[in-house]
């Protein structure tokens, strides 16, 4: 009988994986997840894991010591505000470079099922980003100023980008539209940042239509998913953004001009892909490094959010594409990613079966964004790295991006957890185990959270 494997959670929950080796698993305090996770080399060489607070009893940020991939330490969570004096206020995104964290700051709107915010309007909150300084003490973030989208007891500001410099680049709500848009805010001064510029999709834009009225706290309805507005993180490269803008698909601006982004051309994906279910219809626009390529996915479908017999009928497939973007204002489709391999001792006959089974997200969801001033993740422009939710953590060859192969994939144990003990009790059905966000550092370890459950530290048998 085959040894059981250090990460498993009980006999027969090892997950599955290929072409993979997993290093380590931390499990952080076991009162809380992650949700978007950043890392951060110090000039020592120690490498920091910083995990936006998702589920559980707390808000904020986890810091995490993955300095040796074998052995990572949890350290600490880390409150940006308090929680009796801000009690809808949550840290869903950061972003690090330049020896500063950002973080985006929500407080209310998102789906139906997740938030109400109808007797909360009066309550203090924050809805902007925070900018910290890591580079005294990284461990003990140091407070350098605020900004506010204006917009209170909103979603606030949800992904975004910041590669270091001067500007950071929000999916961000404002007053006079529905949805969040495109915010540039300057932080010359991290202290008194300012906003440079912004974009949007014209429909969003809501005193352009008679007698039309906006309730930003209003909870997002299924149809809400359908229209156009911000998902992102808007991703900048050589004087060019690339938004994925939910049911608008993909747009590419010119942004040369960071106080005038112009729209330079658009695809969109709906109706032959993202599903009634999807989350953000089109969630992530990423320019791959060194190539006129575009990886753009639809976000996966929640069903936990839904009625049973919605889950049985035909959904439209989300998916991941490969979008060539050497005409900007003719983006093109030129490739599809594979659907993710099921392994061979799998209990269901694919990932959609086990959709309508048991409860649980399935589709694309974060991918591993390679960024040129983030020095200390991987910069190549061939591989692509995907959490599919509960189809596990994959990985792509797309070194031809007309024929793009799956190279490798690992899904994690089921966390082993009754209702009452996760960290999202509300949720019907089983825990199953549902990745949610990657990294990869510049030594080829790759970092992944799971909902409900710590993080694993894994490696391509490859690259050992």
């Amino acid at each position: 009988m085959a040894e059981e494997k250090f990460y498993a959670k009980g006999p027969g929950n090892e997950g599955y994986i290929k072409n993979l080796e997993v290093q380590s698993f931390c499990n952080l305090d076991g009162e809380c997840g992650m949700f978007q996770m950043a890392l951060y080399k110090t000039e020592e060489g120690k490498y920091y894991l910083y995990g936006a607070c998702f589920g559980g009893t707390k808000n904020g940020v986890m810091i995490s010591d993955v300095t040796d991939p074998k052995n990572p330490q949890f350290i600490k969570h880390f409150q940006l505000v308090d929680p009796k004096e801000y009690p809808t206020t949550t840290t869903p995104k950061l972003q690090i470079a330049d020896d500063l964290m950002i973080c985006a700051m929500s407080a209310g709107s998102g789906p139906d099922a997740l938030v109400d915010q109808s007797e909360l309007k009066n309550m203090k909150c924050e809805v902007g980003i925070r900018i910290y300084s890591l580079k005294e003490d990284p461990l003990n973030p140091k407070f350098l100023g605020y900004w506010d989208c204006g917009v209170p007891h909103s979603i606030g500001v949800h992904r975004f980008m910041y590669n270091g410099g001067r500007y950071v680049h929000l999916s961000c709500e404002s007053d006079r539209f529905e949805g969040t848009i495109y915010r540039i805010v300057d932080i010359a001064d991290p202290t008194n940042p300012v906003e440079a510029g912004n974009w949007w999709s014209p429909e969003q834009f809501v005193d352009g239509y008679p007698g039309r009225t906006v309730d930003h706290t209003a909870p997002h309805v299924p149809a809400f998913m359908d229209k156009g507005w911000m998902h992102g993180p808007p991703f900048v490269r050589d004087g060019k953004a690339y938004l994925g803008y939910c049911g608008d698909g993909l747009y590419v601006l010119d942004v040369e001009d960071m106080t005038r982004p112009k729209c330079l051309g658009n695809l969109r994906f709906m109706p032959a892909f993202c599903s009634e279910l999807a989350g953000a219809r089109t969630h992530t626009a990423l320019p791959l490094p060194g190539r006129d390529l575009v990886v753009v996915t639809n976000e996966g479908e929640r069903f936990q959010f839904f009625p049973g017999d919605k889950k049985l009928a035909p959904q439209a497939m989300n998916n991941i594409h490969m979008v060539d973007v050497s005409d900007p204002a003719k983006p093109t489709l030129i490739a599809q990613f594979p659907y993710p391999e099921v392994p061979e001792d799998f209990p269901y006959q694919n990932f959609n079966v086990m959709q309508r089974v048991n409860a649980g997200p399935f589709g694309p969801h974060n991918l591993h964004e390679p960024m040129d001033g983030k020095p200390w993740l991987e910069q190549r422009g061939d591989r692509v790295y995907c959490c599919y939710f509960h189809a596990g953590l994959r990985v792509y060859d797309v070194s031809d991006p007309y024929y793009i192969k799956e190279i490798a994939y690992f899904i994690p144990p089921n966390p082993n957890k009754k209702p009452e003990e996760s960290y999202f009790p509300g949720f019907p059905g089983p825990r199953n185990a549902t990745t949610e966000d990657c990294i990869v550092d510049d030594r080829g370890n790759i970092i992944i959270d799971a909902l409900d459950d710590g993080f694993y530290i894994l490696r391509m048998k490859e690259d050992k």
